[in-house]
């Protein structure tokens, strides 16, 4: 088996786009403290490099939910396996994932956390795959809308490979 990569979006694009949506963050948010939820693990590299360009007070939690055991399909049962570590009541919580996909999980992870009573809440992704939604999700914040493939980089993986690739990039995997 054989995977060929083809470059979709470019380290300096992604750096680009990174800092207009902190550009944004920064004018809404002015004055404030921001709390950034990084669904692992995908979305690290993406919060990272946001957190950096954000000129505000930022905060950092992590929180991890799975939909998928161990099959390649969601099950539709969204499982909390690392929960957050701080309380996100009255903080302005802005939820940092790498890929809009299916909606399944997000609608549950921004439903269970607006229960949770923070200031506001907010969802942030680096890709938009709207093509293959089955349930409405609106992010705030997008980096890129990208057709239905098959991508890596950037945080997202392939058999937990090609995380660290500092751009994003379709996979074609052949026999």
């Amino acid at each position: 088996m054989s995977e060929k990569l083809t470059v979709m979006i470019t380290e300096e694009e992604i750096e680009k786009r990174i800092k207009e949506i902190a550009d944004e963050i920064n004018k809404e948010y002015a004055g404030s403290e921001v709390h950034l939820v990084c669904v692992l693990r995908g979305g690290s590299f993406f919060m990272c490099e946001l957190a950096k360009r954000i000129d505000l007070p930022v905060t950092l939690d992590f929180i991890s939910c799975s939909s998928y055991g161990n099959d390649t399909k969601s099950s539709g049962v969204v499982r909390i396996v690392k929960d957050l570590s701080d309380s996100i009541v009255d903080k302005n919580v802005i939820v940092i994932e790498d890929v809009v996909d299916t909606g399944r999980t997000l609608k549950y992870l921004m439903h269970m956390l607006s229960e949770r009573q923070p200031r506001s809440l907010k969802l942030c992704s680096l890709l938009d795959k709207p093509s293959r939604r089955v349930v409405e999700v609106d992010a705030d914040y997008i980096g890129f809308t990208i057709p239905d493939k098959f991508v890596v980089g950037y945080g997202l993986d392939y058999a937990q490979k090609y995380r660290n690739l500092p751009y994003i990039a379709e996979v074609e995997i052949s026999e």
